[in-house]
């Protein structure tokens, strides 16, 4: 079964246990995935929208959610910030499992020592090997983050 298919079914569930906040995030991803649809039929390279734009797709919207989540925890916004919660945990169903902090930073400290890295210059250089071992599994904002603070040491 693929990704669009278990978006859908998991869709269908939710309508059937009425649960309102499911199903709205369910329609922004089934809407989001039409667009992805349009999209790749219109564009010089036609295609079929497959699992790996789903996944791109729903990187970007838990991106954009995150950064929300971050305003509404400036702003004092509880309740729009659950909403959000929600959502990005909805969403998160379908991606592999992040690495946590700690593993983005041992895996930065070894990559690091590996390629013999010693300034900010050579960010780009490991920024490649972390998309080419761990495009799936990691956070390239926070990987980002922890190798300039470990370069810059």
């Amino acid at each position: 079964m693929n990704l669009r298919e278990k978006i859908e079914i998991d869709y269908k569930n939710a309508l059937k246990s009425k649960d309102k906040n499911k199903i709205s995030t369910y329609r922004l991803i089934l809407a989001g995935i039409k667009d992805l649809d349009i999209s790749n039929r219109s564009g010089p390279e036609k295609k079929e929208t497959d699992d790996a734009d789903i996944s791109k797709l729903l990187k970007k919207m838990i991106k954009q959610r995150s950064e929300s989540i971050e305003v509404y925890k400036k702003n004092n916004r509880i309740d729009l910030l659950e909403i959000e919660e929600g959502e990005v945990k909805v969403l998160g169903e379908y991606l592999p499992k992040q690495l946590s902090e700690e593993e983005t930073k041992k895996i930065c400290s070894e990559l690091i020592n590996h390629t013999g890295a010693s300034s900010v210059k050579d960010m780009g250089r490991i920024m490649a090997e972390l998309k080419k071992k761990y495009s799936d599994s990691i956070d390239f904002s926070k990987a980002g983050s922890i190798l300039k603070e470990l370069l810059n040491r």
